[in-house]
């Protein structure tokens, strides 16, 4: 009989020891963390519909210049006082400007002005992702 001589090891089975190994280490690690007991408060048994954050209110002005608060049409002046009340109700009112790409530049700007003169602070403009 020939004596054959083994140059490499197999090494699988070691690896799929230190794999198993690894495994329990880091499964009873995460076992033996323990957070702090704290005893949490219980909840009414009715969900609130006002948690307080004030409503987003949306104004758009379309390719024709007309201008929407949340879906309805109004004018400079209704936009005014309907915002003016629910500024009174709402101090740190947020309101985002919605213009089309059409619209003319003055009526976005006159929307703009009539927010400036209600002291809304929060305001963002609308505008499209790049592609």
């Amino acid at each position: 009989m020939a004596s054959e001589n083994y140059d490499d090891i197999n090494v699988t089975p070691m690896v799929d020891l230190y794999l198993v190994l690894l495994l329990i280490f880091i499964v009873m690690t995460a076992a033996g963390v323990k957070g702090v007991k704290v005893e949490l408060p219980k909840a009414s048994g009715k969900a609130s519909s006002d948690i307080g954050a004030p409503k987003i209110q949306a104004i758009t002005v379309n390719s024709e210049g007309s201008i929407s608060l949340n879906l309805t049409p109004v004018t400079l002046e209704e936009l005014e006082s309907k915002l003016g009340a629910l500024k009174a109700s709402t101090p740190d009112l947020p309101v985002v400007v919605r213009g089309d790409s059409a619209a003319q530049y003055q009526k976005v700007m006159a929307v703009v002005a009539v927010l400036g003169r209600l002291g809304i602070e929060k305001i963002g403009l609308a505008t499209q992702a790049q592609k």
